[in-house]
C-alpha cells in the first residue's frame, strides 16, 4: 500500500459451503501486485465471494497511486487512484473481431488496430531500460501522437458496426476509456500491459484445472495465503519450493507468536532467506 503503482487481476473460484450461497456461485481470487523493480515487491492474493467493486474499494482504501488493470467498470469507484488500463486487452479485443478468413475485405479494420497496436509495444521494447524520466520523454514524443492517430482512426471506423458485433465491442473498447488508455503516459514507471498482475494469477488458474474448488470459505483464504507466499518468494528471486520448507522447518522453533516481529525474518526479502533460498 505504500507502493505508487500496483497492478490487480481477479479470477472466479469456486467455493463450497459458502453461507447464503449456492455451491456453483462464483466467488473471487483477487491479486494486487507491487511493481517488479521495487526493493520488496509483494504478490497478495485475497479470496472474496464475490467480484463487486466494494472489494478493491476496501483494500485500497486511503491508497493513492497508480493502478494497473483491466476494464472491469468494479475499478471505478476507488477513490484517489490513476487508473491505467491495458493494451494487451485492446488488442486482444480486436483479435477476437478478426473472421476466420483474416484475407477477406471485413479483417481489414481489425488487422489494421492490430498493427497500430502492435506498433506501441515495439516502441516499449526499446524503451524497457530507460530510467522512467526519460522513458516518459519518449514516450510523449513517440508514442503519444500513434495513440492520438488510433484514437482518431477508431472513431472515424467505428461507424456502422453492427452493435452487438465483436468489432463494434472493440471498438467501444477503446473509444469509451480514452483517457485510462492515456494515463501511463504520466509516469514513466507505469506500464502499457497488465501482464504482471496477469502472469502472476496464472498458476492460481491452471492449478484450478485440478483441483476445481475450494472445500470452504476457510480453505480459500488459506489458498489466497499460500500462493501469496509462493508468488512473492518468486518476485524476490526465491526458489519457491526452499522457502517453503525453510519456514515451516524454522518457524516452529521461534516464538513469534509472543513475539510477532520476528516474523519479519521469514519475509522473502530478509537477508537470511535470500542466502538460503534462491
Amino acid at each position: 500500500m505504500k507502493q505508487k503503482y500496483l497492478h490487480i487481476d481477479e479470477t472466479h473460484v469456486q467455493v463450497l459451503k459458502e453461507p447464503g450461497r449456492k455451491n456453483t456461485s462464483d466467488s473471487y481470487m483477487w491479486v494486487y501486485c507491487s511493481v517488479r523493480d521495487c526493493k520488496r515487491p509483494v504478490r497478495y492474493f485475497e479470496y472474496q465471494p464475490g467480484r463487486g467493486g466494494k472489494y478493491p474499494e476496501a483494500f485500497l482504501k486511503g491508497y493513492t497511486g497508480y493502478i494497473h488493470t483491466d476494464a472491469y467498470s468494479g475499478y471505478n469507484g476507488v477513490k484517489g487512484v490513476t487508473g491505467c488500463l491495458c493494451y494487451t486487452h485492446l488488442r486482444r479485443a480486436f483479435v477476437d473481431a478478426l473472421p476466420k478468413d483474416i484475407h477477406g475485405a471485413e479483417a481489414s479494420k481489425p488487422a489494421e488496430a492490430i498493427l497500430r497496436l502492435n506498433k506501441l509495444f515495439e516502441i516499449e521494447k526499446e524503451l524497457e531500460c530507460l530510467p522512467p524520466e526519460q522513458k516518459k520523454k519518449e514516450r510523449i514524443g513517440l508514442e503519444k501522437p500513434l495513440l492520438e492517430a488510433f484514437w482518431s482512426w477508431a472513431e472515424r471506423n467505428s461507424a456502422g458496426e453492427l452493435p452487438k458485433s465483436k468489432l463494434h465491442t472493440a471498438f467501444q473498447y477503446a473509444l469509451n476509456n480514452r483517457q485510462e488508455f492515456f494515463n501511463y503516459l504520466e509516469d514513466g514507471n507505469c506500464s502499457i500491459s497488465n501482464s504482471l498482475a496477469e502472469n502472476c494469477i496464472r498458476p492460481f488458474v491452471i492449478g484450478r484445472k485440478n483441483w476445481l474448488f475450494a472445500g470452504s470459505p476457510k480453505g480459500a483464504a488459506a489458498s489466497a495465503g499460500i500462493y501469496t507466499l509462493v508468488e512473492t518468494a518468486k518476485a524476490n528471486g526465491l526458489d519457491a519450493m526452499k522457502y517453503i520448507k525453510y519456514i515451516l522447518s524454522d518457524m516452529p522453533g521461534s516464538t513469534f507468536l509472543e513475539n510477532p516481529e520476528y516474523l519479519d525474518d521469514y519475509l522473502p526479502w530478509d537477508p537470511m532467506v535470500q542466502e538460503r533460498c534462491r
